[in-house]
């Protein structure tokens, strides 16, 4: 039977699609939850790189400072403890919308976290993914699982229209014009932030096919999301070719959840036939245990916060179906529909006279990221600057601390987990877990000619003076007590394939810089 009500473009998803994504958002949003708390005490805590509860006692002191300003829940609370118990509940609301209890609740209650802790982890949670999760957290509140609800549906496939179609257009944008020219894709696989293996390979592949892939892109996020709007068979063609596409970013590059996340709301393309017919075929191939479970979930309670449709099911033994406000739904998807269509505007195009009249919306939504635009890799970097860290040990020369350039043979490189690092060591796969530091440090390479943003200098600082504290970044152990500090910075490029078999290397690198010495204040004392 379909759907009916407002809007018209309702298509066949309906509660089997709404109880899926949840489910599927529940565990990404768990990948998240756990991520951040595997490094949040090194990236805010107090003995971290950006301090959390510095930054809120300076916003404080500021006149006229307020919550509204910067949404938090850390205006109250600014020691360590609270930062693991705000993980360790954001966890736990995403384990029970896993589990299927008041979903919607759950899915309100942890953006509300995210978005406080994104607002105190600045750059750490300065990522397009994170404004996702936190967009896909605000519609979720209003999606119901065991009923019909064609407004919030639709949004969330104006969401997944917005994420592909922006992207493409910055793309189109570029000011080096590399998707346009094709050579977009010639330099992707070797400079992302953080490559795996797979990429290695990738970027062998001939310069045809790099060109080929270059222009596809353009052709995938400009065309194919009107697809999104189409019958059905549009619908799933656009299905299957963006569920290929975030698995081609995957298997090539860390992005932390975001694939996952984009490839979830691929599932609103779906009607509730696709997926009784995919499980129809499945079921065979089952297990007869996971099967009940996931049959028990089917019927999990999902119910919590009013859907903006006003439909829901009702509670068990009510006897009545939860009353609802469609003028009230209609209300908020139109809000949605023009804070979105403006932040485009203000993103891809120069404000007009109109445009500036709604800059109060637009510094609003601003504050609070619940409704975004998205530009992916707008140009892609044709260099690779890794910086690389070295220590110089307890007792070295002390002249040797005052110059950046000799006795090369004293200092020791600290290579983190997941950066390029030793030329022999294989790039590695770790999303869904995004190593933040890792990622930001990418950056700061693009543009380490420039002034060192605050979390280099405090991760220089804390290795000379606390070194305890930043030890779960490195792969090897920290000198306790070391003389000196440095940054040398390495132009790397992945080695041929012949190099490789050669040498066993997966890179190659040249020193392109190297920062002067910072002597340990300790270590002098």
């Amino acid at each position: 039977m379909k759907a009916v009500g407002w809007p018209w473009w309702t298509f066949d998803s309906g509660a089997a699609v709404g109880a899926l994504f949840a489910r599927v958002l529940a565990l990404i949003s768990l990948c998240a939850w756990l991520s951040l708390g595997a490094q949040v005490q090194i990236l805010i805590g107090s003995r971290g790189l950006l301090p959390f509860g510095e930054f809120m006692r300076a916003v404080q002191a500021e006149p006229g400072a307020s919550i509204f300003q910067l949404p938090t829940i850390f205006w109250w609370f600014h020691g360590d403890a609270a930062l693991t118990v705000g993980v360790a509940l954001g966890s736990a609301l995403s384990i029970a919308a896993l589990a299927g209890f008041r979903s919607r609740l759950c899915f309100a209650s942890s953006t509300a976290l995210y978005l406080s802790f994104a607002v105190v982890g600045r750059d750490f949670l300065s990522f397009q993914w994170d404004n996702l999760l936190l967009e896909c957290g605000l519609l979720a509140a209003f999606l119901p699982t065991r009923a019909p609800a064609p407004t919030v549906h639709f949004l969330f496939r104006l969401l997944l229209f917005k994420l592909y179609f922006e992207s493409g257009v910055a793309k189109w944008q570029s000011p080096i014009d590399d998707w346009r020219d094709g050579s977009a894709m010639t330099y992707y696989y070797q400079t992302a932030p953080l490559p795996t293996w797979l990429a290695f390979h990738a970027h062998h592949l001939p310069i045809w096919w790099h060109h080929f892939e270059s222009r596809a892109t353009l052709v995938l996020e400009l065309v194919v999301p009107f697809a999104i709007f189409g019958p059905r068979r549009a619908r799933l063609g656009a299905a299957i070719l963006f569920t290929l596409f975030q698995i081609a970013n995957a298997a090539t590059a860390n992005y932390g959840f975001f694939c996952y996340l984009a490839a979830a709301l691929s599932l609103f393309l779906l009607d509730d036939a696709d997926l009784e017919r995919a499980r129809a075929r499945l079921g065979p191939l089952v297990p007869a245990a996971i099967g009940r479970i996931a049959d028990r979930w089917r019927f999990a309670l999902a119910w919590g916060a009013p859907s903006i449709d006003g439909a829901d099911a009702p509670a068990p033994g009510s006897g009545r179906a939860g009353a609802g406000h469609p003028w009230l739904g209609r209300a908020g998807a139109s809000l949605f529909i023009a804070v979105s269509l403006i932040g485009g505007l203000y993103s891809f195009t120069e404000p007009g006279r109109l445009l500036t009249l709604a800059g109060p919306i637009f510094e609003l939504n601003e504050r609070f990221r619940l409704v975004n635009s998205y530009h992916l890799f707008a140009a892609v970097t044709r260099e690779r600057i890794e910086p690389e860290l070295q220590t110089l040990a307890e007792g070295d020369p002390a002249a040797q601390a005052e110059n950046g350039n000799d006795g090369d043979g004293a200092w020791t490189a600290q290579d983190l987990w997941h950066k390029a690092g030793d030329p022999r060591r294989a790039p590695d796969f770790v999303a869904p877990h995004q190593p933040r530091v890792d990622f930001q440090l990418w950056f700061y390479g693009l543009g380490f000619r420039r002034r060192e943003p605050a979390f280099v200098s405090a991760l220089v600082g804390r290795m000379c003076e606390d070194p305890a504290a930043v030890q779960p970044l490195f792969r090897a152990p920290l000198p306790p007590h070391p003389t000196a500090v440095r940054i040398v910075y390495w132009e790397y490029a992945f080695a041929t394939p012949a190099d490789k078999r050669a040498t066993g290397a997966w890179w190659r690198r040249a020193r392109v810089a190297t920062r002067r010495a910072i002597p340990c204040r300790r270590a002098t004392r």
